[in-house]
């Protein structure tokens, strides 16, 4: 067998990338006044870089991670998981004690280059739809 043939080279978001996007997302959670944690990881949910403001709450230390987690799993935000599995039954049921570390509300998106996901970003610490407007703004820095 070839090297190439049981050799998979990934893409994957660099450090300074991920430190980039957690500086924007705790920016925008200074500026809408609350504390939140923030989590990016690689493009198998591995965490790559990671904060906590001061004050942020405890369950946001885990919740943050499984949202950029959750998000790497499909490509698909943490929030757009309860879309995909509302009207089936069976999903509905199933996913969220079935899937280890699956969240279904916001705060989670994948970091995609050229449709390619590289990474994650998870934020805890407000109302979820809090924490997607911090998440997107961590985002923004990469585009």
């Amino acid at each position: 067998m070839s090297k190439k043939a049981i050799v998979v080279k990934k893409q994957t978001i660099s450090l300074r990338a991920a430190r980039a996007v957690i500086a924007a997302a705790v920016a925008k959670a200074e500026e809408m006044g609350f504390a939140v944690t923030v989590a990016v990881v690689d493009e198998s949910g591995v965490l790559k870089a990671y904060e906590r403001m001061d004050g942020a709450a405890l369950v946001s230390v885990q919740l943050a991670q499984d949202k950029a987690y959750t998000s790497v799993g499909f490509g698909l935000s943490s929030d757009g998981w309860y879309d995909f599995i509302k009207e089936d039954g069976p999903l509905a049921m199933g996913a969220p004690s079935g899937i280890d570390r699956l969240v279904t509300f916001g705060g989670g998106y994948p970091i995609k280059v050229e449709d390619v996901v590289v990474g994650g970003i998870g934020v805890s610490g407000g109302h979820y739809t809090q924490d997607m407007e911090v998440a997107k703004a961590g985002l923004a820095v990469l585009s």
